[in-house]
């Protein structure tokens, strides 16, 4: 692996976000693979954490420095990662359901979406069933994709499917769902067309649908 893509991960945890931010450019400027240095820098840096802080190891500052980090690399590679489209394949609303403020799933999801040539539409966090149904109407998407990282907030899915469902609009759309604590069971239960267990998955899923 490129030495300059493994400190990138090393350094995440510490919040070193100018030298991060640096080294990604570095990288970019030798040629290094941009999905590389997500894949192997940034997410692997994440999942780092992720385990250190399920372990006591670490705590929610560091988990909050080393998403802060990951976003602001994001935005230098995303240039990298999304070439302009010829033609998109599809349209897509995503937001996070009410009650979850967490976005960097969420925006990893939209990354990895426009870079496969699919329109995003993103509404943001902690989104009420009435703003889903609102921007389906205005917006007229192909898929609502939904997450949610936290348990409190999973079962918020049920009722955005029910208010869909009052609008008269499920029938318009697909929707997925994805988020730590979901599982294909909880899809099936609730009947969303589809869930993904990460980004990239959900991305391919999307980009083959798409194609047909």
């Amino acid at each position: 692996m490129n030495e300059k893509v493994t400190e990138i991960r090393s350094l995440l945890i510490t919040g070193q976000l100018p030298k991060i931010n640096q080294l990604v450019q570095e990288c970019l400027d030798e040629a290094v693979d941009p999905q590389v240095i997500l894949n192997d820098g940034l997410l692997k840096g994440m999942d780092d954490i992720a385990k250190k802080w399920a372990n006591g190891e670490a705590f929610i500052p560091e988990v909050l420095i080393g998403a802060r980090c990951m976003n602001s690399a994001i935005d230098i590679l995303e240039p990298y990662l999304v070439k302009e489209p010829k033609q998109t394949k599809g349209k897509v609303l995503f937001g996070t359901v009410k009650g979850d403020l967490h976005d960097i799933g969420k925006n990893l999801c939209i990354l990895m979406l426009k870079s496969k040539s699919i329109e995003v539409k993103d509404i943001g966090v902690d989104v009420d069933a009435a703003k889903f149904v609102e921007a389906i109407k205005e917006y007229q998407p192909d898929v609502l994709c939904m997450s949610s990282l936290l348990t409190t907030s999973m079962p918020y899915f049920e009722t955005v499917m029910q208010a869909l469902k009052e609008a008269g609009v499920r029938d318009q759309v697909k929707v997925a769902i994805g988020g730590a604590p979901v599982t294909q069971e909880y899809a099936d239960k609730i009947e969303a067309d589809l869930y993904t267990e990460d980004a990239v998955s959900l991305a391919d899923e999307l980009s083959v649908m798409f194609s047909k």
